[in-house]
């Protein structure tokens, strides 16, 4: 079991952290959601926890895989295909519940919008770029932790193309700036917050869960 739970003391530390703060941000939402006409404090905690279900999903999958191969005894030559599935709806709807807020929270940030505006355009380029890089050349398997369920991934080489020329970790560096110019394009505080606590919170993940992972899966590449 301390393979299965190595590091994830931090990832509650930060949870507890950051959790009160933003529910004493949220407090003071006002307005209702489009179409649904509920709260907007709905739509803003509904965000929060689909990401943190996300990811603590991400952590189950691949550490009960690392540790006892339970997806791949489960599912057997499936698994890496129906963990894609279920991973990319999860990752597609996280933009759309942030974008739901942006919407409901529209002109919430002040300032002049063609500022915002310019901001994210150059912060949109980077994002799409690096989107790009990873079908082109990373692939969607190895993106989403391919090389937990099969030892072929782990002999490819490390990808120096693309935006992985400019970061290793392009993926969390640079593709989250999407959310980020979500929330600029609609001047969106709300949304601004739940960029700024999802792009944080992909980091928690990569150093409680896929750093860790790296050291066992590639011990010689690793310092």
């Amino acid at each position: 079991m301390k393979c299965f739970f190595n590091k994830q003391h931090y990832h509650v530390l930060f949870l507890l952290g950051v959790l009160p703060v933003l529910w004493m941000y949220s407090r003071h939402l006002t307005g209702v959601l489009p179409i649904v006409n509920l709260p907007i404090l709905w739509g803003f905690w509904a965000s929060i926890i689909f990401v943190i279900l996300h990811q603590m999903k991400v952590w189950f999958v691949f550490r009960s895989e690392l540790c006892f191969g339970f997806v791949s005894k489960l599912f057997k030559d499936k698994a890496l295909f129906l963990w894609a599935i279920i991973f990319l709806i999860f990752l597609f709807l996280r933009p759309v519940l942030l974008i739901i807020v942006a919407i409901a929270s529209k002109n919430t940030l002040p300032g002049p919008t063609y500022i915002y505006q310019i901001i994210a355009l150059i912060s949109v380029f980077p994002a799409i770029y690096t989107l790009y890089s990873v079908f082109r050349y990373f692939g969607i398997y190895r993106a989403i932790g391919g090389d937990h369920f099969d030892v072929k991934y782990r002999k490819m080489p490390l990808v120096k193309e693309g935006a992985f020329k400019y970061s290793s970790n392009a993926m969390y560096t640079f593709a989250f700036l999407i959310l980020w110019s979500i929330a600029l394009l609609n001047q969106s505080v709300p949304a601004l917050v739940l960029a700024a606590f999802q792009h944080s919170y992909i980091w928690i993940h990569y150093f409680t869960v896929e750093k860790p992972d790296m050291e066992k899966l590639y011990p010689k590449n690793i310092n």
